[in-house]
């Protein structure tokens, strides 16, 4: 082996050994490795994994939407479980997310992200910029939008689900809601 391939041998192997385990494997549940994951996403996956099971989601408050969300060009959101009274309260904290996300797979829900979402109206008349949490800026979606909701910001955070549109995209192109059949409930199924 000459100099060149040496050198082409090492870097392909460095490149092989610092890819995360959850990233090396699509189909695994990303939420098995927590650790390879830096800042806000970790810090939501220490947050939310008693949220795993949607029947702990409903005891703690959120409450579905009954319906998964397609998006536009494909890909999806999935089913969301929303916390009214951490919506009301317009603080943003990365322990209590206002949304949890759900995607419906072989007839049950798997947690595969959040949402933190604060009304603009009450957030502006309390602060002078826009919400930031860990260091990522959120969404502002104006009014009217698809919700019929008053403007508002928001941001994803893909804790559970790799999204290869980046952790913090609103859709992700790995979800679907192929196997929804309308019964998002807090039993677990779909």
């Amino acid at each position: 082996m000459n100099a060149k391939q040496l050198a082409a041998a090492t870097v392909a192997i460095a490149i092989a050994a610092s890819t995360p385990p959850a990233l090396a494997q699509d189909e695994q549940h990303e939420g098995d490795h927590p650790e390879v994951s830096p800042g806000l996403v970790r810090d939501v996956r220490q947050a939310t994994q008693k949220f795993q099971d949607v029947n702990a989601a409903t005891a703690a408050g959120y409450v579905s939407t009954e319906n998964c969300v397609s998006g536009p060009s494909g890909g999806a959101m999935g089913v969301h479980y929303v916390n009214d009274t951490f919506i009301a309260d317009g603080a943003l904290d990365a322990r209590r997310p206002e949304v949890l996300v759900y995607e419906p797979h072989e007839g049950q829900l798997r947690l595969v992200a959040v949402e933190y979402l604060v009304d603009a109206q009450q957030w502006n008349a309390a602060n002078a910029a826009p919400p930031v949490l860990g260091g990522q800026l959120f969404n502002y979606v104006s009014a009217p939008n698809r919700l019929r909701l008053p403007a508002y910001y928001e941001l994803h955070v893909w804790a559970w689900k790799r999204n290869t549109s980046g952790s913090f995209a609103d859709w992700n192109p790995r979800v679907s809601c192929v196997q929804f059949t309308g019964n998002a409930g807090g039993s677990g199924g779909v």
